[in-house]
């Protein structure tokens, strides 16, 4: 049987735009909860937006926007971690026309300005300064150096860290509030011209690759993108408008504001910020004081969240369902999300930015197996497929080659970068992933590492997945990674990098190789290991083996 699957057809794709939809669910849930900021200061009240407050707040920063000259297709920037400002921005640019660029929050001067020069950006709304970033500095900058950028608005200060949030210097500079006034100039007619001038398939957001290996490129996704991406993924968590969606993932990444915002709003749910960035505590805080009924996060947030000293003193019984994606969660992480957590609907998704993002993703009343060891099925209104990566012919079912997905989602290109798309996406519309998977005969796929990661040593090939999962059941092992460095004699060879459990007793590399031997063939076996308090991560949370690397070879001289 071919390594080939569509998914299913019956639920028509949505032909309206982000605004268009987001006023459809205004009128159907006008009072219901649609945002709500957990406090960022402690002692503070929650900041909350019901469906009616927030379509007006988004109203009137769109019309500011149009104020300002901002005109169909402009590109404008948001540099900011998590805040309701950044959700009622991605809602404003959408019912403007402008092309939301999303900044990574981590992203330094030179990264920024490369983003900003690249993409064309005409306004830059930009966090305020904080003990992590001096954003109004080098955004200060990039406005001096960067000649599109027209306009710097600086967000209100509303953290406990706050250090700037930014005082105007020149006219090319704004508060949020003093953006906010210059909507008085536009009336409501103003914007529902705009809004009639939009098509589905206009580009509206600019998401720029993590930039592990080059310049970062940015994926061009258009509202039947991620609209239809969105809420194909909350129809098949089942969500209503009574679900409220607990959101710590970053939402400059696709697994934020599309999984996460444009999925929930367009089902008339709740979505909730527990901060501006991760912490395990703030999360089941939000869970625990505002009813959360799904939990979002990479493996390594729930297990941070599980190793909490005081864990099981929050409340989770609202709890049923949330989505997993960034990396693979290893068994003994989701048995404890589903039976401690109360999360049994909790579904793995997959896919990449240029797939808006979701491409396969487990369902309701799949198995524990199913939702460790696979990625789901393919999307609805999709394709999958498994090729050889030297001949491009498609592979019988469990062999392992390169995943490539088509349909509705596949981003319109990269921004300004013809060959990168030829690159990536092919004559006959397939997304090449650069992930080497294979695909089970009921058509879950199974995603074995970057075709990069596959170490191979002494001509065997090795998916270091496999021998992540087997660690994993090592009692002393929180978290690990495995990585391949070089060797003189078999090319490569394995290490494997270890986070212990709080209390373990220490590890190396015999120890290591004393639990595999006799459970691994020889040649799976670690030689080196590497016990971390950490590992490298993209603000997305995916691992960053390619640094790991890096250290590896540099720490051991090779």
């Amino acid at each position: 049987m071919r390594a080939y699957t569509a998914g299913d057809t019956d639920v028509p794709l949505l032909e309206e735009t982000i605004g268009q939809n987001f006023e459809r669910v205004v009128g159907r849930f006008p009072f219901h909860d649609a945002l709500i900021e957990a406090a960022p200061v402690p002692g503070a009240d929650a900041r909350r937006w019901s469906y009616t407050k927030m379509n007006d707040d988004v109203d009137r920063l769109a019309r500011a926007l149009l104020a300002l000259g901002v005109a169909k297709g402009d590109r404008v920037g948001i540099w900011s971690p998590n805040c309701a400002e950044w959700t009622l921005l991605q809602y404003a640019t959408a019912k403007a026309g402008a092309i939301l660029v999303n900044v990574n929050p981590a992203y330094r001067g030179h990264e920024l300005e490369f983003v900003v020069k690249q993409s064309g950006m005409r306004m830059l709304v930009t966090a305020p300064t904080d003990r992590n970033s001096d954003y109004v500095a080098m955004a200060r900058k990039a406005l001096a150096g960067c000649p599109d950028l027209k306009e710097l608005v600086f967000l209100p200060d509303a953290s406990a860290d706050g250090l700037d949030a930014g005082v105007p210097e020149s006219d090319a500079e704004l508060t949020y509030a003093e953006l906010l006034k210059r909507a008085d100039a536009v009336g409501h007619s103003g914007l529902r011209a705009r809004m009639a001038e939009l098509d589905p398939h206009d580009a509206i957001n600019l998401q720029y690759t993590s930039g592990t290996t080059g310049f970062p490129k940015g994926a061009t996704l258009t509202h039947h993108n991620i609209l239809n991406n969105g809420y194909s993924i909350g129809e098949l968590l089942g969500y209503t408008e009574h679900d409220r969606v607990v959101i710590p993932v970053p939402f400059y990444h696709c697994f934020g504001m599309v999984i996460g915002n444009l999925n929930a709003l367009s089902h008339g749910a709740a979505t909730i910020i527990p901060g501006r960035g991760f912490t395990a505590s703030a999360a089941l805080e939000a869970v625990q004081d505002f009813g959360g009924t799904s939990l979002y996060g990479v493996p390594t947030m729930f297990i941070a969240e599980l190793a909490l000293p005081d864990f099981t003193s929050y409340d989770l019984s609202t709890l049923r369902t949330g989505v997993m994606a960034g990396s693979t969660c290893p068994i003994e992480v989701m048995n404890r999300v589903i039976s401690e957590m109360n999360m049994t609907d909790v579904a793995i998704c997959y896919g990449m930015t240029e797939t808006s993002p979701v491409s396969t993703m487990t369902r309701n009343g799949d198995t524990l197996q199913q939702r460790t060891e696979t990625v789901g099925r393919t999307m609805p209104q999709l394709e999958s497929q498994i090729i050889d990566p030297g001949s491009g012919d498609v592979l019988e079912r469990g062999q392992i080659g390169e995943l490539c997905t088509r349909g509705y989602a596949v981003m319109e290109g990269y921004w300004n970068q013809p060959e990168k798309t030829a690159e990536a996406i092919d004559a006959d519309g397939w997304m090449h992933t650069g992930d080497l998977a294979r695909m089970d005969n009921d058509g879950y796929v199974v995603v074995e590492g970057r075709i990069k990661d596959m170490v191979i040593r002494g001509g065997e090939n090795i998916y270091p997945r496999e021998i992540e999962e087997f660690l994993y059941t090592h009692p002393s092992i929180q978290d690990v990674q495995v990585i391949g460095v070089p060797d003189t004699n078999y090319g490569e060879e394995l290490m494997a990098c270890i986070i212990l459990k709080p209390g373990a007793e220490p590890l190396d590399a015999a120890a290591v190789a004393d639990f595999c031997r006799g459970r691994l063939a020889h040649y799976k076996i670690p030689r080196y290991v590497d016990v971390r308090e950490s590992f490298p991560m993209t603000v997305s949370g995916k691992i960053r083996k390619v640094e790991m690397r890096e250290e590896a070879v540099a720490r051991l001289g090779l």
